[in-house]
């Protein structure tokens, strides 16, 4: 029988060498830009695969605005040098980031009620994804 455990707790998120924490309930996704390859299909039905090479990936990191690293991680938006992001959960063995990403933007804010959670949107130039 196959078992597994995940545990939000085993998951890390490095930016620029600094460990984030105080994360939002979402957390983080990461999502590689375009497909690895393209297919078309000519009039005799051949096939023929193109492999795209496009290294570009979206990260969405979503903390609480009570978040230690809030101040830096804006500080980081004004930022036009890339710099490193990596995302680790060592339980599941995944390993995802890149060593060039910048914030495409400020984030949202919304305040009411509650504070809000905030999500900062990463482009990693150069997106890789492996099993530890």
């Amino acid at each position: 029988m196959l078992f597994s455990k995940y545990n939000a707790k085993d998951t890390t998120v490095t930016v620029n060498g600094v460990n984030i924490t105080g994360f939002g309930e979402d957390m983080l996704t990461i999502e590689k830009d375009e497909e690895l390859f393209s297919t078309s299909v000519g009039a005799q039905g051949d096939v023929v695969k193109s492999e795209i090479n496009n290294p570009l990936g979206s990260a969405t990191l979503t903390v609480q605005v009570t978040s230690p690293q809030y101040a830096y991680l804006v500080s980081l938006a004004k930022q036009s040098d890339p710099f490193p992001f990596w995302y680790t959960n060592k339980s599941l063995g995944e390993r995802s980031g890149g060593t060039r990403a910048n914030i495409k933007n400020y984030p949202e804010i919304a305040r009411g009620s509650e504070a809000e959670d905030v999500e900062f949107e990463f482009q990693i130039f150069d997106l890789t994804t492996e099993n530890i």
